[in-house]
C-alpha cells in the first residue's frame, strides 16, 4: 500500500517539480550568464537574491493557502467553493504582492548598509529595482498554479515554466551582451529579462486559467461566488500567514548567512551562490513532493480519511529519504566539476567545492523535512511547526553556524555547518510531529 501511495505522489508531483526546476533553473541560467562577465557581477546579484529572498519567500507562502483550501474543497467536491476560495486567494495574494514589491522598492538602499564589497553593492541597486517589480507578476502567476495545482492539474503551469526557460535565455542573450544592436546591459540585463518573463507567464496562465475547459465549472458560477468575505481570508490567512512563516523562517537563516558570508569576501559570497544555487535545484524536487504530498493529505483530509491521511504521510517521507540520498551522492561525486558551469576563478571554484561536500551532508534532511512540513500543512497544522522552524534555524543553525564562521575561524564554511545543524533539527521536530499528529 506504501509502494502505491507514493508512486501515485510521484505522479502528481512530477509537474510540480519540473515546474519548480524550470523555476530554479532560470535563476542558475541568470547566475551562470551574469558570471560570465565577472564574479563581481555574480556577487552583486547573489547580494540582491538574498536580501529579498525572504519577502519574496513569504509571498510564496501566502500563495500556498490558494492550493490547500481548493484542495480541501475539491475533496469535499464542493466546486463552488472551489471558485470562492480562487477569488478571495488570488485577490489576497494580489496585495501581498504589491505590498512586498512596494517594501522591496523603497528600501532597496539597504544594500550599501550590509558591509558588502562597495562595487558589489553598487553594482546591485539597479538589479534589485528590477527584480522586486517582477515579484508581482510572479506571485500572481504562483496563486494561478497553485490553484490548478490544488485541483491536481499540475502540467499547466510545469507546460508554462518551462516555455518561460528559452524566453530568459533568448532575452539574457540580448541584454545581457548587448546583441541584434540592443545596449550592452550586463547585470541590469538580466533584471530586465526576468521581469518580461514573469510577466508573460502570468499573463499566459491567467488566460488560460479564465477561458480553459478544464476549468469552465469554476468560472461559470463567478457571479455567485467571486465576493470577497473576511471569513474566507482569515481561512486563508490561516494558512498563508504560518506557512509564510516557516518558509520565511528557513530562507531568512540562508539569506542573513549569505549576507554574513558577503563580508568575508567577494570570492566567499560568489562561492557560496554557487553552492547554494546546486543545493536550491535540487530542493525543488523535495518542494515539488511536499506540494504533493500536502494536496493529497488535504484532499483526504477532506474526506475525512485517517488512514490515507497517514498512508499519504509515510509513503511521501519513505520516498524522500531516497531522494536525499540520492543527491548526496551526486554532490559528493561531482563537486568539484559543478562549479565550473558558474565561475573560472580559482579560489572561488576551490571554496564552492568544499561548500558542496558540506550541502551533500544536509540533503536528506532538508529534503525530509520540507516534506514534513507540507503534510502538516495538508492536515491544517501550522502553528506548532512554526515555532519547530523558527527553533531549528534561528535558536540553533544560525547563531551555531556564526560560532564556526568567527570564533572557530572556519569563514563559509562554518555557516554552511550550522545550515546542517537547522535543517537536521527542522526533520526531526516536522517528522515527529506528523507522525504523533496521524498515529491511528
Amino acid at each position: 500500500m506504501l509502494r502505491a501511495e507514493a508512486g501515485k505522489t510521484i505522479k502528481l508531483a512530477l509537474p510540480i517539480i519540473i515546474g519548480e526546476l524550470a523555476q530554479m533553473a532560470l535563476h542558475i541560467i541568470d547566475a551562470a550568464m551574469i558570471g560570465g562577465i565577472n564574479y563581481r557581477q555574480l556577487a552583486a546579484s547573489a547580494l540582491v537574491i538574498n536580501a529579498m529572498n525572504i519577502p519574496f519567500v513569504i509571498g510564496i507562502g501566502m500563495t500556498i493557502s490558494v492550493s490547500q483550501m481548493v484542495s480541501m474543497a475539491h475533496g469535499k467536491r464542493d466546486g463552488q467553493l472551489v471558485s470562492h476560495y480562487l477569488f478571495n486567494g488570488f485577490v489576497l495574494c494580489v496585495c501581498t504582492a504589491l505590498v512586498i514589491a512596494g517594501l522591496l522598492l523603497a528600501g532597496k538602499n539597504i544594500l550599501l548598509h550590509l558591509g558588502q564589497d562597495d562595487e558589489v553593492a553598487h553594482l546591485a541597486l539597479p538589479f534589485m529595482q528590477l527584480m522586486s517589480l517582477s515579484i508581482v507578476p510572479m506571485l500572481l502567476f504562483m496563486a494561478l498554479k497553485q490553484f490548478a495545482d490544488g485541483l491536481e492539474y499540475t502540467r499547466t503551469a510545469m507546460a508554462l515554466s518551462l516555455a518561460g526557460m528559452p524566453l530568459n535565455i533568448v532575452l539574457n542573450w540580448l541584454l545581457i551582451y548587448g546583441h541584434w544592436g540592443l545596449p550592452r546591459l550586463e547585470l541590469v540585463g538580466a533584471g530586465w529579462a526576468t521581469l518580461i518573463t514573469r510577466t508573460m507567464m502570468f499573463v499566459a496562465l491567467f488566460f488560460v486559467v479564465l477561458k480553459h475547459r478544464v476549468f469552465r465549472r469554476y468560472m461559470a458560477v463567478s457571479r455567485n461566488q467571486w465576493k470577497l468575505k473576511w471569513k474566507t481570508i482569515r481561512e486563508l490567512l490561516h494558512i498563508g500567514v504560518p506557512s509564510s512563516l516557516q518558509i520565511g523562517m528557513e530562507a531568512g537563516a540562508f539569506a542573513i548567512s549569505g549576507i554574513i558570508i558577503g563580508t568575508i569576501s567577494a570570492v566567499a559570497q560568489a562561492a557560496h551562490q554557487i553552492a547554494l544555487s546546486c543545493a536550491s535545484f535540487t530542493f525543488m524536487v523535495s518542494m515539488g513532493l511536499a506540494q504533493a504530498g500536502s494536496i493529497r493529505v488535504s484532499n483526504a483530509f477532506g474526506r475525512k480519511d485517517r488512514l490515507m491521511i497517514s498512508v499519504i504521510g509515510k509513503s511521501t517521507l519513505i520516498t524522500a529519504f531516497f531522494y536525499g540520498t540520492f543527491c548526496a551522492l551526486m554532490f559528493t561525486i561531482f563537486r568539484n566539476q559543478l562549479p565550473h558551469l558558474f565561475n573560472k576563478n580559482t579560489q572561488v571554484l576551490e571554496l564552492a567545492g568544499l561548500l558542496l561536500l558540506y550541502a551533500a551532508i544536509f540533503q536528506i534532511s532538508d529534503s525530509t523535512q520540507a516534506i514534513g512540513a507540507g503534510l502538516l500543512r495538508g492536515i491544517k497544522d501550522v502553528k506548532m511547526p512554526t515555532l519547530f522552524v523558527g527553533i531549528a534555524y534561528w535558536v540553533a543553525g544560525l547563531p551555531l553556524g556564526y560560532m564556526f564562521a568567527f570564533v572557530f575561524n572556519m569563514g563559509a564554511a562554518g555557516m554552511w555547518l550550522g545550515f546542517i545543524i537547522g535543517l537536521t533539527v527542522a526533520s526531526l521536530f516536522l517528522i515527529g510531529r506528523f507522525l504523533k499528529m496521524t498515529r491511528l
